[in-house]
């Protein structure tokens, strides 16, 4: 028999509250964790994007895309004042094809026409997002019903309702199974496979495309050290690394590189599988010229992968700090084709610090930086990302400004690095 299908819901506190659908019936007990699932009317909507399994990485890449026009429809039309969670569905055991990312929509003014008013926002086009309607009653029972639209004339229900019951939580994220195809690609093939499946629609994907493929695919690292400097958005990694290149009289290098920079607007403005593709390409193009530039002199490299793969697991891995991988999980090998750098410094700053610079830049901001300010959890949640992807390379430094760092300008040239 299969399995029944899963969801699993983020609520306040970032605790993950994890059910099934279509399970075998224990019994009609009071279900008040599913009520999760309800808005103040009794009524919760569940909207995902379909994914075909096997339908590969241009399925994915629709699929993200079209949960993202969306949620942007959803942020400016008549449902603008619901409120949005991020909802998983998945199925035990199904690997990266039984994962679909969704959201959960509850109405706070609970009127009779929310369905209604989606169904019109949905369209009936094919292959369209799916619709589910979660409904409670008054045995405080939690139900779905599946909605299908009718080809011109209107949408129906699929099937019967099915009952929603509460499930223990798995010993792993359901999602990990699925970051190798959406977020942390373990090779250059993965991430290039996404970006292919976006020049239909993102002419500058192909160029992109045209400077990785100049790139060897193996590349070799020369006789002098690679340094690279990671840390949180506004930690002064730029202010370290320019002050160690300069004392080391080292080559600094920047990660996306400055090649591909000019579309780093455009990708960031596109679902997390495109974006994510877009800066693992750059850190192959910034391999090809470490593997130059370390033939001549030290290199120092502004972000490499870890910032790449760290916003990615903290965004995707919904939930707290319990919820991220651990410490030894496959998602934090350095992909097998990637140049490894002989030493990685993590840079840190205090909270204040950090906020005292992202208010005083008056840049447009990245999603992630936007997070990173708004989000205790989410900083956490990164900063112990980076170190579980590199414990047996990773050192420390605190920022400039912060008390006895060493790394002020003034001190740079006493600075020490271990080399493993």
């Amino acid at each position: 028999m299969e399995p029944p299908r899963r969801l699993a819901l983020e609520l306040p506190g970032c605790a993950l509250a994890h059910f099934a659908v279509g399970g075998p019936d224990p019994g009609l007990r009071p279900e008040p964790r599913a009520a999760a699932l309800l808005g103040p009317g009794g009524r919760g909507y569940l909207l995902c994007a379909g994914l075909a399994p096997g339908g590969g990485c241009a399925a994915r890449v629709r699929a993200a895309r079209l949960l993202q026009r969306l949620l942007l429809a959803l942020r400016r039309g008549p449902l603008r004042g619901c409120q949005l969670r991020p909802l998983l569905c998945y199925r035990p055991g199904g690997g990266a094809d039984g994962v679909q990312r969704g959201f959960l929509l509850l109405d706070p003014g609970h009127g009779p026409d929310t369905r209604r008013a989606l169904c019109a926002l949905l369209g009936e086009a094919p292959g369209g997002p799916r619709l589910g309607e979660f409904v409670g009653d008054a045995r405080r029972q939690v139900w779905q019903r599946l909605w299908e639209p009718r080809g011109g004339e209107g949408w129906r229900q699929v099937g019967p309702c099915e009952r929603v019951v509460s499930v223990p939580e798995p010993a792993l994220h359901p999602v990990l199974p699925d970051l190798p195809s959406s977020a942390v690609f373990p090779h250059r093939r993965a991430a290039r496979a996404v970006l292919e499946a976006c020049v239909p629609f993102i002419p500058e994907a192909q160029a992109v495309l045209d400077l990785v493929d100049q790139c060897p695919e193996q590349v070799q690292k020369g006789k002098f050290p690679v340094i690279v400097i990671e840390g949180l958005d506004a930690t002064g990694k730029t202010t370290v690394t320019q002050s160690v290149s300069d004392s080391l009289k080292a080559a600094l290098l920047k990660s996306p590189p400055a090649c591909i920079s000019q579309w780093r607007k455009i990708f960031d403005d596109e679902p997390t599988i495109i974006r994510r593709a877009f800066y693992s390409l750059g850190n192959y193009i910034v391999a090809s010229e470490i593997a130059k530039e370390s033939t001549k002199s030290p290199v120092i490299v502004d972000r490499y992968w870890h910032s790449t793969a760290t916003y990615a697991i903290a965004t995707e891995v919904t939930g707290g700090l319990q919820h991220l991988p651990p410490v030894h999980h496959s998602i934090y090998q350095w992909p097998r084709d990637l140049l490894k750098p002989d030493l990685v410094l993590l840079l840190t700053v205090s909270p204040e610090e950090r906020m005292r610079r992202i208010q005083g830049r008056g840049m447009e901001r990245t999603r992630e930086e936007t997070e990173l300010e708004a989000n205790s959890i989410f900083r956490q949640k990164c900063f112990l990302c980076v170190r579980h992807l590199g414990p047996d390379a990773l050192g420390s430094l605190r920022g400039p400004h912060q008390p006895h760092c060493p790394v002020d300008k003034t001190e740079a040239p006493r600075v020490k690095f271990r080399f493993v």
